[in-house]
C-alpha cells in the first residue's frame, strides 16, 4: 500500500512541475500576438463577436504549435511541419466562418500569416 502511494505521489508531483512556468509566459505572448492577427483579419472578415473570440482562440492554439515546431525541426522538415500545420489551421477556422468569410481568408492568409522560408544554400553548393 505505501509502495502504491509513493507512486502516485511521485505521478502528482510530475504533473505539477510539467507547468513550466516560462511556457505559459510564452503563451501569454502568444495570446497578444493572436488578438494582434484576429484583429487584422476582423478588418477584413468582419468577424461578428463570437466569431471573434472563436477564431482568436484557435489563431492561439495554433501559433503555440506552430512555436514547438520552429524549436523542434529545421531546414525543409520544418517548413513541411509548419505546411501542414496551416492546412490543418484553415481546416478548423473553416468552423468559425460563414462561406464567404471563409473564401476571403484563404485569398488573404498567404499575405497575412506566410509560411517560413528556408534558405536554399545548404553544404552541397560549397564543393
Amino acid at each position: 500500500m505505501k509502495t502504491i502511494l509513493i507512486i502516485i505521489t511521485f505521478l502528482f508531483t510530475f504533473n505539477v512541475s510539467a507547468q513550466d512556468p516560462i511556457l505559459q509566459k510564452d503563451h501569454k505572448a502568444l495570446e497578444a500576438v493572436a488578438t494582434k492577427i484576429t484583429k487584422t483579419y476582423d478588418d477584413q472578415l468582419g468577424l461578428d463577436g463570437k466569431q471573434f473570440i472563436l477564431f482568436e482562440k484557435k489563431v492561439e492554439e495554433f501559433l503555440i504549435k506552430e512555436e514547438n515546431i520552429h524549436r523542434q525541426f529545421v531546414g525543409e522538415e520544418k517548413l513541411n511541419m509548419l505546411y501542414k500545420l496551416r492546412k490543418a489551421e484553415t481546416l478548423e477556422i473553416r468552423n468559425v466562418l460563414t462561406q464567404p468569410q471563409f473564401d476571403l481568408y484563404k485569398r488573404i492568409k498567404p499575405q497575412l500569416q506566410p509560411i517560413a522560408m528556408i534558405n536554399s544554400t545548404d553544404d552541397t553548393d560549397h564543393k
